[in-house]
């Protein structure tokens, strides 16, 4: 497996991140900041970020949940219950382009590094708080599955039998972890012409919300609360998951000019020339009883054999495949989207590489994920060099 370029871009080289998070949506939305470069200073209380805990599995003591979201930073305790450590929490502030927090709304006023005091002294900082349902509801807590539920995409992503169910990863944390970071990037690029900073405000409500992009916009048309479409597509047919002689497939046919070269690929001429099947709303209408007559043919072969014969009829097709095998496939390691780096505890570990390839490379891991406390005297000491002992002693 390939290790990191150590030539690669980093377009955010210089900016400094000041990263007062924990858990996911936070740290996830700092690492994407330290992935392109920046230099991301995490804070942490004696105990450290929560998710240091989190496990098993650990990696000779080290939360493989921590370390999968932590690269590109270095790690500073401070107790911000202690007023010797609010100040030098400050100071770094005030030596910072960006603050980055997740805490429970009106928590960061509460210590006295809110955004608005932050930004009367520094009006260039660029400030972003994520918390489960924004600044204006405090009192409601910020989990992930709370998330997935009140956001209602619990209701469609189930089978048309099943139960609710939850997206088989935090989708509310990463979505507002990346929704923050596009938000920053932006702010900071205005900020390099007004030369002021921005508040943004990022819920995993709201993140999650703004992925139904389709299935909203069908709501709104319509007035008609989409159902549970397990693996099959709301508007799109025949769009989803088949059974095949050895396991399933995807299968995904947009378009009429496509469903009858996919037709013809399995050897169906006569759902081809069936009007009932004519058009997409027709196939869409019935859809069900669409997919079963597929699924009469597919069954007569095996997957590799199916996928072979979509590809050379044009057909969008491809494997269902668990996480051991998708970071094995070719998909992934021509991509560089399975790295290794040495970490000082853990050892030889392996790190999901950045999804953006630029001018060819994907952005390097620089730091690995740093111990509890790694860097406190050399970040104090860099970032605020003689002001640290006016800051404060005792952190």
């Amino acid at each position: 497996m390939p290790t990191f370029d150590s030539s690669a871009p980093l377009p955010l080289a210089g900016i400094r991140v000041l990263d007062l998070t924990h858990a996911l949506a936070g740290p996830y939305c700092t690492m994407l900041l330290g992935d392109l470069g920046a230099d991301v200073v995490k804070v942490e209380p004696p105990a450290g970020d929560h998710s240091r805990q989190w496990g098993p599995p650990f990696i000779n003591g080290e939360s493989s949940y921590f370390l999968s979201v932590n690269r590109n930073k270095r790690s500073v305790i401070l107790d911000l219950k202690k007023k010797e450590s609010l100040a030098i929490g400050e100071s770094l502030a005030m030596a910072s382009d960006i603050v980055v927090e997740n805490f429970k709304p009106g928590t960061m006023e509460r210590l006295g590094l809110g955004a608005k005091g932050l930004q009367a002294l520094k009006p260039s900082l660029v400030f972003a708080s994520i918390s489960g349902f924004g600044q204006n509801q405090p009192t409601l807590a910020g989990y992930d599955q709370i998330a997935q539920g009140t956001s209602g995409m619990m209701s469609v992503n189930a089978t048309p039998d099943g139960p609710p169910t939850k997206v088989g990863i935090p989708i509310g944390d990463i979505a507002a972890g990346m929704f923050a970071s596009n938000a920053i990037l932006a702010a900071l690029v205005e900020r390099g012409t007004t030369g002021k900073g921005r508040y943004i405000d990022i819920a995993l409500n709201d993140s999650l919300l703004a992925l139904f992009t389709y299935q909203a916009g069908r709501y709104f048309a319509t007035g008609r609360v989409p159902i549970q479409e397990g693996n099959h597509h709301a508007t799109i047919a025949p769009y989803g998951t088949f059974a095949v002689s050895d396991g399933f497939l995807n299968v995904a046919v947009a378009t009429d000019a496509q469903y009858q070269r996919f037709c013809e690929a399995i050897h169906a001429p006569e759902l081809a020339a069936d009007s009932r099947f004519a058009t997409n709303p027709l196939r869409q209408a019935a859809k069900h009883e669409l997919a079963h007559l597929i699924e009469t043919y597919l069954r007569r072969g095996t997957r590799d054999e199916w996928l072979a014969r979509f590809e050379q009829f044009g057909i969008p097709a491809g494997p269902i495949l668990d996480i051991e095998e998708a970071f094995a496939s070719p998909l992934a390691t021509g991509r560089q989207m399975r790295l290794e780096i040495e970490h000082p505890s853990a050892g030889r570990i392996s790190q999901v590489g950045a999804p953006w390839k630029l001018d060819g490379s994907s952005s390097p891991i620089r730091l690995p994920p740093p111990r509890l406390g790694e860097h406190t005297d050399e970040v104090v000491h860099a970032w605020l060099g003689s002001k640290a002992k006016a800051a404060g002693g005792e952190r």
